[in-house]
Parts: structure tokens; sequence; C-alpha cells
């Protein structure tokens, strides 16, 4: 075995109903002052009503930002961290799907470090300490609440900038399954093919580990249980929880090793076209797990994977791309145009993205634009 360093996980607090644990989380990590972070859906949903209405009962004050916008830039970063100056606080709450919460992250960096949020592309570039975060998911997707990376868009290039520090991952991290039954369809089916790509990309990649591979194969476990009833709009309560905690252990698996090639793929489709990152990962899934198969090592633990679905009872004789595509198949989105788009220069971006670097077959340009080739044949496009 490889010698590796863990990466401790934050406090997870998890089961239905579990939100009204928030003021205890805030009160634990030494809070008294709030700044909440969310974003407009939420707002509307009365969610961050709810989290105000705890935090105020608990005699906690707190202000409410609620403009974050997804794929955040270093633009949303500022305005986040400039409305926190504007007050005095000792805690930040991230409440909303991974947009609100990297850009919480990303706030959380500028109000404590300054600068701007290149300054922090990579990791361990923040000097002074965070205040302290509650991260609060109300989409099973990202994981970004068990994770010390924010995703941040530069506002010039549009480039996505993973930007870490271990004074960044949340204190504690709250996964509570009703904040998610508020979801609309789409992107309840798209966040969870991402956590579903987070599990199986963090598992083959070649930072993985014994801690981050217990993680990645708990995940898979959580995600595949539920995925298809989710895809199919009849998910439980019993569902959503599944969901959840998937998308978090998923993260933790991420936060110990780290992902590979369909995110290295995925992620000029948003910066050049527009494509929500749930939908890219979705769409270069397939071709990856079929460029990554050649490797033994990926194609063992694509097996695992497959004797996991034939003791869960879901799509049994299925190799893991045709279940994988099967799911994406009944999510009945539509296809992307292609027409007209520069697959060289895609493969070009897709070389510069970190994930790339840890995918268990090494990749050059020509082989990023064979995965395009055959991702955009595939019968699964994603929702412009």
């Amino acid at each position: 075995m490889e010698p590796f360093s863990s990466r401790p996980s934050p406090k997870l607090v998890f089961g239905p109903g579990s939100l009204r644990e928030l003021a205890g989380c805030v009160r634990e990590a030494g809070g008294s002052r709030v700044f909440l972070v969310s974003d407009p859906g939420l707002l509307k949903a009365g969610h961050t009503e709810r989290a105000l209405r705890l935090l105020g009962d608990a005699g906690l004050p707190a202000t409410l930002f609620a403009a974050a916008k997804e794929n955040p830039t270093e633009s949303d970063a500022a305005a986040c961290a400039d409305a926190a100056r504007a007050g005095s606080f000792d805690c930040v709450v991230a409440l909303g799907g991974g947009s609100s919460l990297d850009t919480a992250k990303a706030g959380n960096f500028l109000l404590s470090n300054g600068g701007r949020m290149r300054d922090y592309h990579g990791y361990g570039k923040a000097s002074r300490p965070l205040l302290p975060l509650i991260a609060i998911p109300t989409s099973a997707g990202t994981g970004s609440e068990c994770q010390s990376y924010a995703l941040i868009s530069r506002d010039d290039t549009h480039e996505k900038m993973a930007c870490g520090d271990p004074k960044a991952r949340p204190y504690a991290a709250i996964l509570d399954p009703e904040l998610t039954a508020s979801l609309p369809q789409t992107v309840a089916v798209l966040s969870g093919l991402d956590a579903l790509t987070h599990a199986i990309e963090s598992a083959v990649c070649t930072k993985r580990n014994p801690l981050s591979s217990l993680y990645a194969d708990a995940a898979f476990r959580h995600l595949a249980l539920a995925i298809g009833r989710v895809i199919e709009n009849r998910a439980s309560e019993s569902d959503r929880g599944h969901m959840l905690l998937g998308a978090a252990l998923a993260g933790l698996a991420i936060e110990n090793s780290m992902l590979g090639a369909a995110h290295a793929s995925a992620n000029p489709l948003t910066a050049r076209h527009g494509v929500v990152h749930g939908q890219a990962v979705a769409l270069m899934l397939p071709a990856v797990l079929r460029f990554n198969a050649r490797v033994p090592a990926a194609a063992a633990v694509y097996a695992h994977f497959e004797s996991i679905l034939g003791q869960l009872g879901e799509a049994p004789g299925l190799s893991l791309v045709d279940w994988v595509e099967s799911l994406e198949a009944r999510s009945r989105l539509p296809r992307l145009d292609a027409q007209g788009m520069d697959f060289a220069l895609l493969a070009e971006d897709a070389m510069r993205q970190w994930t790339g670097r840890f995918n268990p077959r090494p990749l050059q340009a020509e082989d990023f634009v064979a995965l395009y080739q055959d991702a955009l044949a595939s019968p699964v496009s994603p929702v412009n």
C-alpha cells in the first residue's frame, strides 16, 4: 500500500429534522454572531427564514446574504466578503447547494485573509485563520460540506479554480433530508449524477488510499440504492437520506484522494458553453469509464461496484458503464448540440485541469478529443 495522510471529517449531523441542531453547532464552534450565506431560491422556499428563526430563538443574531449564484465567480466571492465586512461576525453558516457553500467558503477566504480568489488557487495559501463554518447542503451533489476546497471561476476566462486550505474545511455539516424535498426534479437528478461521479472517480484515481476507498465504497452503496427512484421522481424521505449521506461520503472520498478525467473534461464545457456542472459530468462519465477500463486496477474497482449493484438488486448483469448509461437515458435529458464545438480547444482546456492529473489512465490532448467525440455521440447530453 502507498503511504497516505488523511484529512479529518467535519462533524456530521444527519437525520430528518437535523436543521434544529444548527444553533448548537454554532455555539459548539464558538460562534455568537452569524453570517448566513444562501441563495434566492432557498429564500423563496422558506428554508433561510427557518434557519434565521432557529438562530434567533437561541439568542444568536444573524445577518442574511442571499445572493449566492450558480457557478460562483471571483466577483461573487468578493460581493459575499464585502457584505460580511459590513458587520461583525464570528461564524459563517452556508445553506444551499454546492454554489452557496462554495460562495461562503470563498467569502470566508477573502474576509479573513484579503486579496482575490486567484491568490488561493491551489492548497494551503491562507496565512490567517478563517471563521468557523457550518455547512448545510440542500442538494445531494457536490459534497462541498465535507471538503476544504471552494470551486470558483475566474472572472476573465471562466476557468474553474480549486481554492483549498485546511482552515476552510467546515466545522460541521448538517445533513437534513427534509431540506432536499423541495428540489426541482432536474436539479435532484443532476446533483445525484454528480455525486455518483464523485464516488466512482475518487475510487479509481491515482491518489486513492484505504481510507478514501472506504468512503467511496460507502458513498456508492448509498447512492446506487436510491438514485433510480430519484430519477423516476418517486424518492421517499429515506431515499433522500441515502442520497444526502452518499453525497457527503463521496465528498469525504474526494477530500482524502482526488477526482479524474470526467471532471477534467466537464469543466471546459461549463466554462466555454455554459453547461451546468452536474450536466457536464453526467455527459462525460460513460466515455471516461470506457477509457479507464483498460487499466486493470480501475477495471477491478468497476467490477466491485458491479457486484454491489447485484447485491442491491439493481441492474443485475449490467456492466457499470451500461448501468450509468441506463440511468442517464431514464433521466430524459435533452441532447446537447455539439455543432461548432472545437474539441481540440476543449481538450487543451481539459489538459490544464488539475483533476485530470490523477486519472488512472494518463491522458494526452488527443485522448480528451476522443472522449468528447465519444460523449457527444452518446444518447444523453446536458441541458443548457
